[in-house]
């Protein structure tokens, strides 16, 4: 098979109930999935099967039209690459007794500060995005679908990557809000197994917010431990 070919989100590898699937739409989906799950059990493995899925999913984003999706890839990249890095090496006393970074909670006035910023950011990249087939025709000739609401996934998602790596409960709670419209407009925009997974995202986002609360609540146990 061409490499080329692999990259096409119209070379079909197989149809089930009728949907056409292509390689590059069941690889990254698999890569995601499994990224996602191990991230709601805080497993570092998480990171390096992320950097596969969204070398995917770039192409996939461009080829569909979801342009602020597509730069965002670019974003969870470098993070992807961060984020494994700062989980295997926390200061020692942000250490758990994986010797990897513990789970915290992010303080009110920074977490409002940062939902305000996540707006603000939605309507300026929605702005752009609605207007890079006139301002660069030659590399967007089709009009950006879904301009704001893609860059309220950009922003948020990149608001929730930041916390993630920082093992910030509330992360979760921005990543369903996220995965909700992703499953929409994946659906709207005929990548019917991507839109699947993100609503499976947001269930397991749902299972991650109470996982990790689950966590935070053992270092009590663990003081408690040590004390006596």
């Amino acid at each position: 098979m061409d490499r080329i070919d692999f990259f096409s989100i119209d070379h079909i590898w197989f149809t089930i109930l009728g949907y056409p699937m292509s390689h590059i739409e069941f690889w990254g989906t698999i890569a995601g999935a499994l990224a996602v799950w191990l991230s709601s059990k805080a497993n570092i493995w998480s990171w390096p099967l992320g950097l596969i899925n969204v070398v995917l999913f770039f192409f996939i984003f461009y080829q569909i039209q979801l342009y602020p999706d597509m730069f965002l890839q670019v974003f969870f990249f470098i993070t992807n690459v961060i984020g494994w890095w700062t989980w295997t090496h926390p200061k020692p006393e942000q250490s758990d007794h994986r010797h990897e970074l513990k789970v915290s909670y992010t303080q009110a006035k920074l977490l409002l500060m940062l939902l305000g910023l996540g707006l603000g950011a939605t309507y300026a990249i929605g702005h752009m995005a609605q207007n890079l087939h006139n301002w660069f025709p030659v590399i967007f000739k089709q009009p950006s679908a879904f301009p704001y609401l893609d860059s309220f996934v950009l922003s948020f998602s990149i608001i929730g990557t930041f916390m993630m790596i920082r093992k910030k409960i509330e992360c979760w709670i921005l990543w369903i809000a996220v995965d909700v419209i992703c499953t929409y407009i994946y659906y709207i925009k005929g990548v019917k197994l991507i839109s699947i997974e993100y609503f499976v995202f947001c269930i397991i986002a749902a299972f991650g917010y109470w996982y990790w609360n689950k966590e935070y609540k053992s270092y009590k146990g663990q003081a408690s431990a040590v004390i006596n």
